[in-house]
């Protein structure tokens, strides 16, 4: 249409492009945002999904126990240990992100990353969705290391999505912060406030079960994963509309500075014993 104005070099992804030339159309009107439930909407989403549940039904197909497996079962599966962890079990950080303690566990955390997924997939890239899930995946854990090192308890086992699903919720508390996205006010405004909700509800029933001793939630791997993804968000933005390419190096920058910064810690970590 000759009435368009020049376009960028590539929007984060297509669906924004679209949306951009739309809004320059005579009579344009935003229409309400509807939530495609294609795989190939969200494919990294549904990777993440696909995996954690072929891994549940792997450790049932192996005799361990649906709804309440054993501290031994999970750690024979990949669960998060700060004594083996320590004596160069490392991918543990990584696996436990994809151990869940029982089917209530898995359908619960598969629920947030699915909604998350749907929602920030778009703003992240399939990979970039996938990359900030282990990246905040492996901070909550290593945040949890580091208390349970401070606190001498090196026996703790810890696993679940939920550190990663805290860090997406973070990153998208920050992503959706940029009122340049070609989506209206009102309603980045709604989604902001709706993630933010998520996040603090769900921050303060941790805590709340501190005092319950029959429950045990890693507070500080929920922790560790928002403030991870809250901190990976911060470069990202200036570069989300500024062209498909340039985001995503910028992207692939911010991955492998925090990817790097994760090592470090790591290492400081180990040597506090």
């Amino acid at each position: 249409m000759s009435s368009s104005p020049p376009q960028p070099e590539g929007e984060i992804l297509p669906p924004l492009e679209a949306e951009v030339q739309r809004a320059a159309a005579p009579g344009y009107a935003p229409a309400p945002p509807r939530r495609t439930r294609s795989i190939l909407s969200a494919p990294g989403t549904y990777l993440l999904v696909g995996i954690n549940c072929a891994v549940y039904l792997w450790m049932v197909l192996h005799g361990v126990d649906p709804a309440n497996p054993t501290p031994v079962q999970l750690i024979h599966f990949g669960a998060n240990v700060p004594a083996l962890v320590l004596h160069g079990q490392w991918y543990r950080l990584l696996s436990a992100t994809f151990v869940h303690v029982g089917l209530i566990h898995l359908l619960t955390n598969m629920w947030c990353l699915w909604n998350l997924g749907l929602l920030g997939e778009p703003l992240l890239g399939p990979w970039g969705m996938v990359a900030v899930y282990m990246l905040t995946g492996i901070a909550g854990n290593l945040l949890s290391l580091g208390v349970n090192v401070v606190m001498r308890d090196f026996i703790s086992v810890g696993a679940g999505a939920s550190g990663a699903v805290f860090g997406i919720a973070g990153i998208l508390i920050v992503l959706l912060s940029n009122h340049k996205l070609p989506i209206p006010a009102f309603e980045l405004q709604r989604l902001r406030k709706s993630v933010i909700q998520f996040a603090g509800l769900n921050l303060v029933i941790g805590l709340a079960t501190i005092a319950l001793p029959i429950i045990r939630i890693d507070n500080s791997a929920h922790v560790g994963g928002f403030l991870f993804g809250l901190a990976l968000g911060v470069p990202l933005v200036p570069r989300m509309t500024s062209g498909r390419v340039r985001y995503l190096q910028r992207q692939k920058i911010t991955f492998a500075g925090a990817a790097f910064f994760l090592a470090l810690f790591g290492y400081w970590i180990a040597n506090l014993r």
